[in-house]
């Protein structure tokens, strides 16, 4: 494949990621309109977000056999076309049930769309070309959660909400053309076999974990019964499934990809750097809105030079993987990450706001010089054939992570506020505080990794040695 049919496969899934994920991030600060909208409650109207997670993370673990059995392009212009019929329905909803139904679809294409996405990249690049190539790519999923807040509160405030999902057709339209045009065709395996058993235990297992993650923001919601019970019949079915994947000859997650050291270490980078990412983005909006009680637009603002170094040293360590090697890049931006990170937890209200733009753009250099090159390595490191069920397997992982995240940040941040209230002068200092808190126990994370990402580079080292010998 020459050079430029080679970018065009990354434009085009790129188009189509990024579409999807900055939908999903613009329709966070809709959920207060959409409750005037339809009339009802925060734990209703939630759905909307929640139902997303769901279907997403329920549809990730099957489309390694689907892309494997069907064809890789065939799958993912499916996928993309299930995304912008549900865009499509979204805008003509008559009640909050339709919405979430039509979201839920959403949910399912996007399941499809973003294990393929890397796995078409990686058919379409060599070994010594996969990180700038998936760099480029990357920025889709780095930059669309941070621009898109600040994107769906201006069509909020501009308006009508239907706009949300009417923004999503002309783009994702682009991307199906650009798709059917530039995405090789990719081969169909009838010879693989439907794991079944794998399929139910994990859609379900993962369906009830999410379910019950998104159903928790506050204390009490983690002593309800029925998340409870959620947490561990989700738990039981996903340890049901590690034992079906063991004994099936073709299973529908490889868990044997583990016993590569690599790709383990990227995977671990991967859920922390989630957890990171999300954590981080719930709470800075928390900080600008009721700390020092700016609007959406200016929280926007303070994403964006994160969002823009993000997406610009992607590509540089991309680069840098590329013609080098892994040794250096992953360990120096989970560092710069830790750097960036710890002054967010001594923040006082006096605090300027050049200070947090400044280490907001520190966090952003070195979230793209760790996320996609870490996993981009670890996926370098696994069969050809297994691409898919990898970048599934990755996928799933930073569905769980991100939720994990975002319910622990935003439990902990209201039960540490409600406890400093009673004896702090103000709500805004308590609300700093539990914040603070928060971004440290996210710097301790983070700092916890970069071992891992000294292991990734040296497992590395040895794979390029041997994939040098072949």
């Amino acid at each position: 494949m020459n050079v430029s049919k080679k970018w065009m496969v990354v434009v085009a899934v790129l188009l189509g990621s990024f579409t999807m994920i900055l939908n999903n991030s613009m329709l966070n600060p809709a959920v207060p309109q959409l409750m005037t909208v339809f009339s009802a409650d925060a734990v209703a109207t939630g759905w909307v977000i929640t139902i997303f997670m769901v279907t997403m993370g329920m549809t990730v673990p099957v489309t390694g056999y689907l892309g494997d059995r069907f064809g890789k392009k065939k799958l993912y212009v499916i996928g993309l076309a299930i995304f912008i019929i549900g865009s499509i329905l979204g805008t003509l909803s008559w009640n909050l049930s339709s919405l979430i139904v039509f979201r839920g679809l959403q949910g399912i294409g996007g399941g499809i769309m973003m294990p393929l996405s890397m796995a078409l990249i990686f058919e379409a690049f060599p070994r010594k070309e996969r990180g700038l190539a998936t760099g480029v790519w990357g920025i889709s999923a780095m930059m669309a959660p941070t621009i898109g807040p600040t994107f769906g509160g201006f069509i909020l405030e501009t308006m009508n909400w239907k706009y949300l999902f009417l923004v999503n057709v002309p783009f994702g339209l682009i991307g199906l053309w650009f798709a059917l045009r530039y995405l090789p065709k990719t081969g169909s395996n009838t010879k693989v076999t439907f794991d079944r058993y794998g399929f139910v235990t994990i859609t379900l297992g993962v369906g009830a974990v999410l379910y019950a993650l998104g159903r928790m923001s506050e204390l009490s919601h983690l002593t309800e019964p029925l998340n409870l019970l959620l947490v561990a019949l989700g738990i039981g079915l996903i340890y049901v499934f590690v034992q079906i994947e063991r004994k099936v000859e073709q299973p529908l997650l490889d868990l044997t990809l583990f016993r590569v050291p690599a790709y383990t270490y990227s995977m671990i980078i991967a859920s922390v750097s989630s957890i990171g990412l999300f954590a981080g983005i719930f709470l800075i909006p928390l900080l600008i809105q009721q700390v020092y009680n700016l609007g959406p637009i200016m929280t926007g603002l303070v994403f964006l030079p994160s969002a823009l170094l993000t997406g610009i040293f992607m590509s540089i360590g991309g680069r840098i993987l590329d013609r080098k090697g892994a040794t250096g890049v992953i360990s120096s931006g989970l560092i710069i990450v830790t750097i960036g990170t710890l002054p967010l937890g001594f923040l006082t209200i006096d605090t300027s706001l050049i200070l947090i733009f400044i280490w907001m753009a520190v966090r952003g250099i070195g979230m793209g010089l760790s996320s996609m090159p870490s996993t981009t390595t670890g996926m370098n490191a696994i069969p050809g054939h297994l691409i898919s069920r990898g970048s599934a397997m990755n996928n799933v992982i930073r569905q769980m992570s991100s939720a994990l995240g975002i319910v622990f940040v935003s439990i902990y941040y209201e039960v540490r506020r409600g406890q400093l209230a009673v004896t702090m002068n103000s709500l805004e200092e308590a609300s700093i505080q539990a914040i603070n808190e928060g971004f440290l126990v996210i710097t301790i994370l983070t700092a916890l990794t970069v071992p891992a990402a000294f292991y990734l580079e040296k497992a590395s080292r040895k794979d390029d040695k041997l994939a040098a010998q072949v």
